[in-house]
């Protein structure tokens, strides 16, 4: 077998079960380690495809920021060891129906979509993107990151604490 192929399955298996395990999980750590193995399995997947910018603004956005700023919620509140999560109101069988229907619509799909194959020139994929946002698409990048400090900024007002004077 080829180590390209093992590579995959092992990637694609950290995937899976990592997603997987998300909801299964009754604590809320172990879901955001599950959530840990789907986006590094994700990450060497878009590495397997030759998107290195890809693999990069996984690791540094989702790992990086999003995954830890959960587990240090996670870890620095002091309630949480109060409070259950679980997903108990979903049956096991309803779940399994679920699973067979969503597998199924994908295999459909997947075997008759007509799938274009596309040959790239280079492998230079984060030179492109760099030019493309910096030359054709510079107004959309941003405004994009103009709206995305006005969340931030909204976040942060609807979150803190109004101090009450005495």
């Amino acid at each position: 077998m080829p180590t390209n192929l093992v590579v995959f399955y092992l990637f694609a298996l950290a995937a899976v079960v990592g997603a997987a395990g998300v909801p299964m999980s009754k604590n809320i750590f172990w879901s955001a380690m599950g959530l840990l193995s789907a986006l590094v399995g994700v990450a060497g997947l878009y590495v397997l495809l030759s998107a290195d910018f890809l693999a990069v603004t996984q690791l540094l956005v989702y790992i990086g920021g999003v995954l830890v700023l959960i587990i240090f919620a996670v870890m620095l509140t002091s309630q949480i060891k109060e409070i259950e999560v679980s997903n108990q109101n979903v049956g096991l069988v309803s779940g399994a129906i679920l699973f067979a229907l969503t597998g199924t619509l994908l295999c459909f799909v997947a075997i008759w979509a007509p799938w274009k194959v596309v040959l790239l020139q280079s492998h230079e994929t984060t030179t492109d993107i760099g030019n493309g946002l910096l030359g054709a698409w510079l107004l959309p990048f941003e405004v994009t990151s103009v709206v995305l400090l006005a969340t931030l900024i909204g976040a942060i007002v609807v979150a803190r604490k109004e101090i009450k004077e005495d």
